[in-house]
């Protein structure tokens, strides 16, 4: 648990210095996830399972290859790290007016998504890791639950389902776990569609090719993955992004519409609307008290899912956020009464089920 010395100050005892993290997906406000996983093993948590969607895959997978925060932040603040460069395009996204149509119509997306792909390729080859195989943890190897030091977790649109890969390659993709590629598997992950280009993955067994976009369409913010009946040995906290008004319209978080191209144009951005909508909503609006109680909620500061404009400052600012977040959350974290609370096996009522009880109250008397 978290005691608190003279000060106010926490420090970690016993085997909660174990920590699993599911990281929310958010484009490039993801750098925040990264500021809060830093104060996190600043603090003594040491991460042992992650997951995560989209950019939270991406900043979970970097961690279970043994990238520190300070360096994955570092990466994203290199002079040779340009955001700008996500957005890249094949020979139709170049013809005026109607190249971003074009690229729609025929590969499912506007940006081919291969800079990412090489990008993340080439930073886990430098840890030595290509496919999930080299995740593998080494305690855990006959537990088929917790055998990968990562999950990630995309959404399969022909077999309309969500995938964790890689526990769920052998049953959809027709591939052993240990060799699906995992830059493959988190440029599916982060697949935004409209944005990105879908990953088509065909199955070898049974010659179905399966279309897979960005896990946040099913599932943004999957604290759920790690959670198992009885009593946890160590906590999980999930990270995950939001406003600073959760009042405020979801419309705030997505991209400015630009100017009107023509009807092509007008549908090309009610279709990136809907998508936006559909990422940065999902789980958003209902959350049980118990998931509630060990997310660490990160301001996100007005900017964009899909701002690769994003400045220096713009990220420097998130990862601040992240930090501050963490420290925010850390200062009445107590595991103990967390499963005392929560893991005691004792009835737990849903904010769904406090909210239908506060309707139902009797008008002349005050709700609880």
């Amino acid at each position: 648990m978290i005691a608190l010395n003279a000060a106010g100050e926490g420090s970690v005892t016993g085997t909660e210095t174990y920590v699993d993290i599911v990281c929310e997906g958010g484009g490039v406000r993801g750098i925040a996830l990264v500021g809060a996983l830093a104060v996190l093993e600043e603090r003594g948590y040491q991460p042992q399972n992650l997951a995560g969607t989209s950019a939270g895959a991406i900043i979970a997978t970097l961690r279970a290859a043994e990238y520190s925060p300070a360096e994955i932040y570092a990466i994203m603040t290199s002079p040779d790290f340009d955001f700008k460069r996500f957005r890249d395009g094949d020979w139709e996204d170049r013809i005026p007016i109607v190249g971003e149509p074009l690229s729609i119509v025929d590969d499912l997306g506007i940006y081919e998504g291969s800079y990412f792909l090489n990008l993340m390729r080439d930073l886990l080859a430098r840890k030595n890791v290509r496919t999930f195989r080299d995740l593998i943890d080494a305690r855990f190897a006959d537990d088929p639950r917790y055998r990968y030091r990562v999950r990630v977790v995309a959404s399969d649109v022909t077999g309309r389902c969500l995938l964790a890969l890689p526990q769920d390659a052998a049953t959809t993709l027709g591939t052993p776990p240990d060799d699906i590629e995992v830059a493959l598997a988190v440029r599916m992950s982060m697949s935004i569609p409209i944005f990105f280009e879908p990953v088509r993955f065909k199955n070898p067994a049974t010659g179905e090719e399966h279309v897979i976009v960005d896990g946040g369409m099913l599932s943004n913010f999957p604290v759920w993955l790690f959670d198992s009946g009885g009593q946890p040995d160590w906590p999980t906290f999930g990270l995950r992004l939001v406003d600073a008004n959760p009042r405020d319209s979801l419309a705030k978080g997505l991209s400015p519409l630009p100017p009107p191209k023509g009807k092509l144009g007008v549908l090309i951005d009610y279709l990136e609307s809907l998508v936006n909508t559909m990422t940065q909503a999902h789980d958003r609006l209902y959350l049980e008290q118990d998931t509630f109680a060990r997310t660490i909620p990160i301001d996100t500061l007005g900017i964009s899912a899909t701002d690769f404009d994003i400045t220096p400052a713009q990220v420097a600012s998130l990862w601040e956020s992240g930090r501050a977040a963490a420290e925010d959350f850390l200062k009445t974290w107590d595991f103990e009464a967390y499963k005392a609370e929560f893991r005691s096996g004792k009835p737990q009522a849903s904010r769904r089920a406090d909210l239908i009880a506060k309707l139902q109250a009797p008008k002349d008397q005050p709700s609880a």
